[in-house]
């Protein structure tokens, strides 16, 4: 089974879905590029790769949320930053760290490209995560006790 989802609360894509759900044994998120647009679709902290990365993180939990999951069941990232600067990049990756994304088992590939898709971008995040089973309340309070 294949869903496409598109989240309500982020600038609507303009040929792609911010995520795709695939349901194989285990349920599968495969998530577009979350950019650093606000939800009028203006970039947010031009010039600033370091603003850009964390309003990045805050769109990329928007998607996963929207699917059903969170920045905990991520599995693999792939971060890119225009530049070839290594302290920029290593700025970036601070943000990443700092926003659980790699707390749990996470794959990741920090990537310097010479430019992203929107005028002033500097900062995208691509990412696949698991979909957690849903839990009923009785099973939470078995699981509690």
């Amino acid at each position: 089974m294949l869903e496409r989802v598109t989240v309500p609360t982020l600038f609507p894509p303009p040929t792609y879905s911010h995520a795709t759900v695939v349901e194989a044994g285990t349920k599968l998120a495969f998530l577009a590029g979350a950019v650093p647009l606000d939800v009028d679709g203006k970039v947010v902290g031009a010039g600033d790769a370091v603003r850009q990365a964390e309003q990045v993180v805050v769109n990329l939990g928007e998607q996963l949320r929207a699917v059903g999951s969170d920045l905990e069941h991520v599995v693999a990232t792939d971060v890119y930053v225009v530049s070839s600067e290594p302290s920029v990049l290593s700025a970036v990756w601070e943000v990443v760290e700092a926003s659980g994304l790699s707390a749990g088992p996470h794959s990741s590939t920090l990537i310097g490209v010479a430019c992203l898709g929107y005028t002033g971008q500097l900062v995208e995040i691509t990412a696949t995560a698991v979909v957690p089973e849903e839990t009923s309340e009785e099973e939470d309070e078995v699981v509690s006790s």
